[in-house]
């Protein structure tokens, strides 16, 4: 323990913290802007500054340990001038367009002008101005607000591992962009969405179809279908100023979407369901020597991209299922429409989810239908959380409402496919029980649960031993196929989540919240729990006992891996080269 002041008080702080740190600990909140506790120390925006007796110069909290007699101060006049003087230069180079940006009241740069007590616009001076980049189908890049904190390039480098960012020029120029400043759709981003995630003002937002979708839903001749993702139940009561975990609220959010204007609201957790039937099939048709293992999980829609990018060798390793998200499309392009006689021109198929990255799936010719998307719109969990808001609907107090059928009835299984982990336990549940044709027990699989960044676990079925691992954020996943590579044997079956935490760390959750920082593991911990929550109250907790599934096969697909699955159900990946140069650290994979 260390002996410091902090404004004159003492305290003993423990060794190896920085400043920011034990002030955190002992109730001292010093602003910030570039610091992230997930991510590397960057000390670029300078707001954290403290004084410090004895040194000449303002020290950057954020960076700068703590040491043995130490005499801090946080809040003299002085400090809090020069805080307001830096906060006051950011913000003179932003835009003033606070009442129409996307981020307006939750702007981590206009919450700290308020706390700053900044009331006026002091400096005048050129602003860079730089264009938008709209290339993306999930990610709009407005440089013009950009703060340069940094957040973006960082966590796409350090968490993710992808490098898509990076800081280009010098001084007033400098600028975050992809390299050579290619447009986004061209660079090997993957639309992951978690610089939209980190960023504190709204330089990286997702595009929106939003106003388009009202549209749609104003057109009386079309039938307007939903699906809800598991996990956007689990987060969306934070958008209207809930604590995360505290509502699940996947009944209010179907009556709401219904008083939207939807015709059917569906649960993307039914076709969770399907997944599980034809993944575990799969994977056992594999044990049996019909295909390479191990075998590779493939509902993440920025892995999938990841995969074609940088993992070229280990596309034949991956399941050939669609994502829950694709096969609900389908059939309700499919199946659905022979259900209601209706023209599958004339269903417009909307998808509500956590991820901005199934505005790219959904854009995947590979996923078509007879040559049409099988998901039309795919809208986010902000994205929903606005309209519902913009409709004057009371999300928080209305009615619950049952999914419609037949693409409604979901197992516990499916509810924790939002959950890193969740597909593999799931797999894990039904695959048990197709291969010996008995139960597994107890269904609960820890070693796969929690937020370390690989998981690995071992199942005996029927004698043998399976060995399963999972992954979750694209840094985790580099990591675990490097193992791949090296030891093809050492797993049977592998589950890559590309978000943190998994779909509920999505890049199209609710920003964070006043007192909280975007990807705090609490938060993901108590999204997660909600979803365990809900598995455990299902009366039905395995996909193959959802007698809806059982009915679908019976009716229309057959059985899991037959012709009609193959058609609807599975699909193809193929190497995708990024245009440009790709940065050396990535060309080494």
């Amino acid at each position: 323990m260390l002996n410091i002041k902090i404004n004159d008080k003492s305290y003993q702080v423990e060794a190896g913290q920085t400043i920011m740190q034990a002030a955190d600990k002992l109730g001292f909140h010093i602003p910030r802007l570039c610091y992230h506790p997930r991510l590397s120390i960057e000390g670029a925006c300078r707001v954290c500054i403290v004084e410090v007796k004895g040194m000449r110069n303002y020290i950057a909290s954020c960076a700068y340990p703590v040491s043995e007699g130490m005499e801090i101060f946080t809040n003299t006049a002085e400090i809090r001038q020069a805080r307001r003087d830096i906060v006051e230069l950011i913000l003179n180079n932003h835009p003033q367009d606070c009442h129409t940006c996307e981020r307006d009241g939750i702007c981590e740069l206009q919450r700290l002008t308020y706390a700053m007590g900044i009331r006026h616009r002091h400096f005048e001076g050129e602003r860079k101005h730089y264009e938008k980049d709209i290339s993306s189908t999930s990610v709009v890049r407005d440089p013009d607000k950009c703060i340069l904190c940094g957040r973006c390039v960082r966590i796409c480098s350090e968490v993710q591992k992808v490098n898509a960012l990076g800081h280009a020029w010098r001084g007033f120029k400098t600028v975050v962009m992809p390299a050579y400043n290619m447009p986004f759709n061209e660079s090997v981003c993957t639309t992951c969405g978690q610089c939209i995630n980190v960023c504190p003002t709204a330089a990286f937002v997702e595009k929106s179809c939003a106003q388009d979708l009202f549209k749609k839903l104003d057109n009386s001749s079309l039938v307007k279908v939903a699906q809800i993702a598991p996990s956007v139940r689990a987060a969306i009561a934070e958008a209207f100023g809930f604590e995360a975990g505290s509502h699940c609220l996947e009944k209010e959010l179907t009556a709401a979407l219904r008083k939207l204007g939807f015709d059917y609201v569906f649960d993307t957790q039914f076709s969770a369901d399907l997944t599980i039937m034809e993944e575990a099939s799969e994977f056992l048709e594999r044990l049996k020597g019909k295909g390479k293992l191990p075998m590779i999980t493939s509902c993440s829609s920025a892995w999938m991209k990841c995969l074609e990018q940088f993992y070229q060798d280990l596309i034949p390793y991956v399941s050939t299922c669609k994502s829950p998200m694709s096969m609900l499309g389908s059939l309700v392009k499919t199946y659905f429409a022979q259900k209601i006689k209706r023209d599958p021109k004339e269903i417009v198929s909307v998808a509500i989810m956590c991820c901005t990255a199934k505005k790219y799936e959904a854009a995947r010719k590979e996923l078509y239908v007879d040559g049409a998307p099988a998901v039309d719109m795919v809208v986010t969990t902000r994205e929903i959380s606005w309209m519902i808001k913009s409709a004057g609907i009371d999300l928080m107090h209305i009615k619950p409402e049952e999914f419609d059928k037949p693409l409604g009835l979901s197992s516990g299984a499916g509810t924790i496919f939002g959950v890193t982990g969740g597909v593999m336990e799931a797999a894990i549940r039904t695959a048990y029980e197709l291969y010996t044709g008995e139960p597994l027990i107890d269904i609960e699989i820890n070693d796969l649960r929690g937020f370390k960044g690989i998981k690995e676990g071992k199942l005996e079925i029927d004698g043998k031993e399976i060995r399963v691992a999972v992954a979750h954020g694209l840094g985790n996943a580099n990591e675990l196929l490097e193992m791949v590579r090296k030891d093809k044997e050492r797993f049977h079956f592998i589950e890559i989540m590309g978000c943190p935490g998994g779909c509920i760390g999505g890049g199209g959750q609710p920003y964070a919240g006043l007192n909280s920082l975007p990807l705090d593991e609490s938060c993901l911990a108590a999204r997660a729990d909600a979803l365990y929550n809900l598995d455990r109250h299902k009366t039905i907790r395995r996909s193959h006992n959802n007698p809806d599934i059982r009915r679908i096969y019976k009716e229309f697909l057959g059985k899991p891996l037959g012709e009609m699955s193959h058609k609807l159900l599975h699909t193809h990946y193929k190497p995708k080269e990024p245009k440009g140069i790709v940065p050396t650290e990535i060309q080494a994979r």
